[in-house]
C-alpha cells in the first residue's frame, strides 16, 4: 500500500517523438545516416562560415540566430578581449594555477577554475542578475537609481558593498579596470542605451566609493546586444576561460615550489579546551 497516494500526480503531456532544435540542420551521408555531410547553423553553411565569417560572427549568430552587423561584431570582440585573462588577482586563476602545479589531469584544468568563475564573487552568477537590473531600471534616470540605492546604504560593516547586481566596491574602493574597460567601449559604435544608462550609474554611485563590477560592463553590453540574460553567465565562463586554461598550464610544468607555501612561524595553531 502507497503511504502518501494523496501527493502522487499523473503527469500530463505527450512527450516529442524526437528531438528538435532551431539551431543546427545536419544532413547524413547516402551510406551512413549516422554521419554528416553537411551541417548548417541557423540556416548558414558550416563550410561557408568558416571561409567568410569570423569566430565572433558565428558566435553571436549561435545565441542570436542571426549575424551580427559591423558594429554589434567589433563591440562583442572588444568585450571577449577584455575579458579574456581574469588575471591572477582573481580567484579562478589561482585556482587554475594551483590545479596546474597540483599536477591535475590535464582535461580537469579548465573545469576546475570555470567552477569558480561561475560563482557569485566576481564571476558568471553575477551576470544574469545584472543584465536584470539593467532592464529593469535603465528605462529610470541613473541619478535617481543611485540616490535611492545609496540612501538605502547599510550602516558601516567590513568587506565590501554591492550597491546593486553588477556595481560595488572591490577591497574598499571602486576598481579602475572595469570602468576602464567600459568607457573604451563606449566610445565605439555599437555602444548601446544600457551601456551608456550604466555608465552614467557609475558616475552617479562614485561619491559612495563604488563604481563598475566586470561582470556588470559584461552585462551592459550582453544586454544591449540582445543575449538572454540566462545566457550571461555561461557566456561570462566562456570569455574568461581562455585566461584561466593559459594559466593552468603555464604552472603545470612547474615544480610545487614555484608557490609560495606559509612558513611555520606564519601559523597560529589554536587548542581547544576539553
Amino acid at each position: 500500500m502507497r503511504e502518501n497516494p494523496s501527493k502522487e500526480q499523473r503527469r500530463e503531456g505527450t512527450f516529442a517523438q524526437q528531438v528538435t532544435t532551431k539551431i543546427c540542420l545536419e544532413t547524413p551521408t547516402k551510406e551512413n545516416p549516422y554521419l554528416t555531410e553537411k551541417s548548417y547553423c541557423h540556416g548558414y553553411n558550416l563550410m561557408e562560415l568558416m571561409s567568410k565569417r569570423r569566430f565572433v560572427d558565428v558566435f553571436y549568430l549561435l545565441f542570436r540566430s542571426e549575424l551580427p552587423t559591423a558594429a554589434e561584431s567589433e563591440i562583442l570582440e572588444q568585450l571577449m578581449i577584455a575579458l579574456i585573462n581574469p588575471g591572477p588577482r582573481h580567484p579562478a586563476t589561482r585556482a587554475a594555477m594551483v590545479a596546474g602545479v597540483g599536477k591535475t589531469d590535464t582535461s580537469h584544468l579548465l573545469p576546475i577554475s570555470l567552477t569558480i568563475m561561475g560563482g557569485q564573487h566576481l564571476g558568471g552568477a553575477g551576470v544574469e542578475p545584472a543584465m536584470r537590473f539593467l532592464r529593469k531600471n535603465r528605462r529610470t534616470p541613473a541619478y535617481e537609481v543611485a540616490e535611492k540605492l545609496i540612501s538605502q546604504r547599510p550602516a558601516a560593516t567590513e568587506g565590501d558593498w554591492q550597491i546593486a547586481p553588477g556595481f560595488g566596491s572591490r577591497y574598499n574602493g571602486i576598481d579602475p579596470m572595469p570602468t576602464k574597460i567600459a568607457k573604451q567601449l563606449l566610445t565605439l559604435e555599437g555602444a548601446g542605451d544600457t551601456l551608456k544608462w550604466a555608465c552614467t550609474f557609475a558616475d552617479a554611485i562614485t561619491p559612495a566609493n563604488v563604481g563598475w563590477l566586470t561582470p556588470g560592463v559584461a552585462a551592459a553590453v550582453l544586454t544591449d546586444l540582445g543575449f538572454a540574460p540566462r545566457a550571461g553567465a555561461g557566456l561570462f565562463q566562456i570569455f574568461c576561460a581562455p585566461g584561466l586554461l593559459a594559466h593552468a598550464v603555464e604552472f603545470a610544468s612547474k615544480p610545487i615550489s614555484a608557490m609560495p607555501f606559509p612558513e611555520d612561524k606564519d601559523y597560529i595553531i589554536e587548542y581547544q579546551n576539553r
